[in-house]
């Protein structure tokens, strides 16, 4: 099948676009890849539905917000992609498949008498109806209704990432997103994988809180500050580290408060730290090795993450691009592969993965 994935992440900076030739096992070739930045208005309207998501009562009517983002959000996948195929020569007949994972305004983990809340908005049949291609979506929720985390799904495709480039185990795929993410391959088909800590996404709050843009270009503000210690340590002593994996979270489960002591370098320089030091937590939480760390996600640009994660993990980090990976699209082609499995009924999460007591099929798929 040609498939075509999508991912829109909680950083709300664009559309990432990749085409996959794939049966959902291996992968036979990889089409073009892209992005499109996110309009104002379909940004606004996420942000509106994250917010009121923050606020949600269980049990509650949904909030009035989540139909116009979830419209709105399909209507920016649509503008994206016709722009994307025309670039590349194609068109909608030369698509099979599509997945759209949709915008993410609520993650709450499970608790000892809760099941987890997800949410990802994206309305999939207007996608489907506009396009006439089938769409995949909801990948989440039969996850969370078993029970688990529902988070992170992209492990499956690292290991099918990984053997099409001929990589060998012990290895580790980390993805620095809004929220820090890792797989670890022991080999054969043996993944485990857990959200570590914060990615960027902390740092990209905290600059737009102090109006500053929207994120450390670079990694300039961070490289002129100086990590508090003090500040650090509260922040690692949050009792997500203490919890095991697999485990998942929510961009806003940590709290900027703390930091607003500190000048916006110094805040910026202490959040690196917090990312790199949340990984490597991850890692002795595992008690495992790796002779490499491949690097994908937004996280991978920024040269302080980059070189606090080489001061403190023993294995080699490496960005995606290192072994001809394309780093920012890596989620996108994820979902691809992902929308392949579901049309075969595959597995998506595991047990190691997200904690669900058997392999895990889900996702839906609505047509035109």
């Amino acid at each position: 099948m040609r498939v075509l994935g999508f991912m829109t992440g909680t950083s709300l900076d664009a559309v990432d676009m990749a085409i996959l030739e794939t049966d959902g096992e291996t992968i036979s070739a990889f089409g073009p890849a892209g992005e499109r930045k996110l309009t104002e208005e379909t940004r606004a309207a996420a942000l509106a539905a994250t917010n009121d998501a923050r606020h949600w009562t269980r049990g509650a009517p949904e909030p009035a917000s989540f139909g116009p983002a979830a419209r709105a959000v399909a209507q920016e996948h649509f503008a994206a992609a016709e722009g994307f195929l025309a670039a590349h020569g194609l068109t909608w007949a030369d698509i099979d498949l599509m997945g759209m994972h949709g915008q993410t305004v609520l993650h709450e983990r499970p608790g000892p008498d809760r099941i987890g809340r997800t949410v990802q908005l994206a309305d999939a049949q207007a996608l489907a109806s506009a396009t006439g291609v089938p769409v995949a979506f909801d990948f989440r929720t039969a996850d969370v209704a078993a029970g688990g985390e529902g988070a992170p799904l992209a492990p499956i495709y690292h290991l099918a990432r990984a053997q099409a480039s001929g990589l060998s185990a012990p290895l580790a795929v980390l993805n620095v997103g809004g929220v820090a993410n890792i797989t670890f391959w022991g080999g054969g088909d043996d993944i485990a994988a857990f959200d570590t800590g914060p990615g960027n996404g902390m740092i990209d709050l905290l600059v737009q809180a102090r109006g500053a843009g929207r994120f450390d270009d670079g990694g300039r503000l961070a490289g002129a500050g100086r990590a508090d210690e003090a500040v650090l340590a509260g922040l690692l002593a949050h009792p997500y580290f203490r919890a095991p994996a697999p485990k998942s979270l929510d961009r806003y489960d940590f709290s900027l408060e703390t930091l607003s002591p500190l000048s916006l370098e110094d805040a910026c320089a202490t959040l690196v730290a917090f990312t790199a030091q949340s990984v490597k937590a991850g890692f002795d939480l595992m008690g495992q090795d790796a002779a490499e760390v491949i690097v994908c996600g937004g996280g991978r640009l920024n040269p302080q993450i980059m070189g606090a994660l080489a001061e403190r993990l023993p294995s080699r980090v490496l960005p995606a691009e290192a072994h001809g990976w394309r780093g920012d699209a890596i989620e996108a082609e994820a979902f691809a592969y992902l929308a392949a499995r579901t049309a075969r009924g595959l597995p998506l999460s595991y047990p190691k993965t997200t904690g669900v007591a058997r392999p895990m099929t889900g996702g839906r798929i609505v047509r035109p």
